[in-house]
């Protein structure tokens, strides 16, 4: 085992405070901090620290697959099958789903074949995966995800009482399925400019209007968290047809433990929130608005599943005093937290890798028979199929600890 350097990436919706302070840094930085990467993506892996050098993640893997990976280096083409984020969003991420491994397989060929640069802004396809992922709030964390009963968004239309509103409401009302959610998204977010900005101006004012009559003593609180979400997206990105499409979604939240599994096809949009973030190793998204980077309607509109999502949230399963774990149906990746009390005894926390162990809060201690490794908040331990039986210990006081590992049969 050894330490593992996480790969900061910085965005506009990004923290100054969050990642700094997880990672012992001085508040606020010099940017703003969005995503620490914790894996083999060739776009930015994470440092491997070997007798006092650094060295690629991605590197280190391609040079021994079978070593570092063991008998899933086959499945998954000798390649570390996941990605593990820490992201912090202090304004709302775009809104944005992603491809199945066949559409991503047909995208990637397809951009490939035209032309266009695999670092271009322009491109879709980075890669030749499929992407669904898991965020575990490590605070409050707010999300949109997945398109609402449809019965349920009429009702939310209705309610904010907007003539300009009927039309798409009743078109909902008679056919409130998929088919309906298809029809009434793909209106709105591609409606022309003129037309926009004659109908977002009338919806925001029914929000505003409603959110007065919901104040104590007033009416119709039903839909408060749905309808503010809608207000600031619009102070945010004035204009945009992403925040009408906002009004279709599930408005989730997150508590600390509490995970979001989204697979394939699912529209969403992160709004704020520290959490750690598990997906296959792909860094493929589809962007339909919310966002100054590129955005491709009709390619968001050729992945997107429009059958309505129950609430996609992971309650994790306590399989110890200490484990909890977070179960998907995803076969690339697996997590599990583990909650270290101070003064407790060593608890074992991985069989055999390939693992990333990555600690959210306090100092962890990891041995492996007579080798320590301390991993600091913020950073993790990169565990290979080569070793085994590893234990944590808190050090210093309480502490938490993420593991990602390949999926589980």
């Amino acid at each position: 085992m050894h330490g593992l350097v996480g790969a900061l990436r910085s965005y506009a919706w990004g923290s100054r405070t969050a990642l700094a302070q997880l990672c012992g840094r001085p508040v606020p930085s010099a940017h703003p901090e969005a995503e620490l990467w914790f894996g083999a993506h060739p776009a930015d892996p994470a440092r491997v620290q070997i007798d006092g050098r650094d060295e690629s993640l991605l590197e280190l893997v391609d040079s021994d697959p079978e070593r570092e990976l063991g008998p899933v280096a086959g499945e998954f083409g000798g390649r570390l099958p996941f990605l593990l984020k820490i992201l912090a969003a202090e304004e709302p991420l775009s809104l944005q789903a992603h491809p199945s491994i066949e559409q991503a397989r047909a995208g990637f060929a397809r951009e490939n074949h035209t032309g266009v640069a695999i670092d271009s802004p322009m491109r879709n396809y980075r890669d030749e995966n499929h992407k669904p992922e898991l965020v575990v709030a490590l605070d409050r964390f707010e999300a949109l995800a997945g398109f609402r009963d449809p019965r349920r968004t009429v009702q939310l239309l209705r309610a904010l009482d907007v003539p300009e509103l009927s039309q798409y409401a009743e078109l909902l009302a008679a056919q409130p399925d998929s088919a309906g959610l298809r029809t009434l998204f793909t209106t709105w977010i591609a409606l022309p400019q003129a037309s926009l900005s004659t109908l977002l101006p009338k919806v925001l004012d029914g929000c505003v209007r409603y959110l007065s009559e919901a104040r104590p003593g007033g009416t119709g609180k039903e839909f408060v968290p749905e309808i503010r979400t809608a207000l600031e997206l619009a102070e945010a990105y004035p204009g945009d047809a992403g925040v009408l499409a906002a009004l279709l979604l599930n408005r989730i939240t997150l508590e600390p433990g509490e995970g979001l599994f989204l697979d394939a096809g699912n529209l969403h949009a992160y709004l704020r929130g520290v959490g750690v973030e598990i997906m296959a190793n792909s860094d493929n998204v589809l962007r339909g608005g919310l966002t100054p980077k590129h955005v491709d309607v009709p390619e968001l509109l050729r992945v997107l599943d429009f059958e309505p999502l129950d609430f996609p949230t992971v309650t994790p399963e306590q399989v110890s005093d200490t484990v909890f774990r977070y179960h998907t149906p995803a076969p690339e990746f697996a997590l599990s937290r583990v909650e270290l009390a101070a003064d407790a005894a060593p608890v074992p926390v991985v069989k055999a890798g390939p693992v990333i162990a990555l600690a959210t809060a306090g100092r962890v201690k990891l041995t492996q028979g007579p080798q320590e490794l301390i991993v600091e908040s913020g950073h993790a331990a990169w565990i290979s199929a080569a070793d085994d039986s590893i234990h944590a210990e808190a050090i210093d006081g309480p502490a938490q600890l993420f593991c990602a590992a390949v999926g589980e049969d």
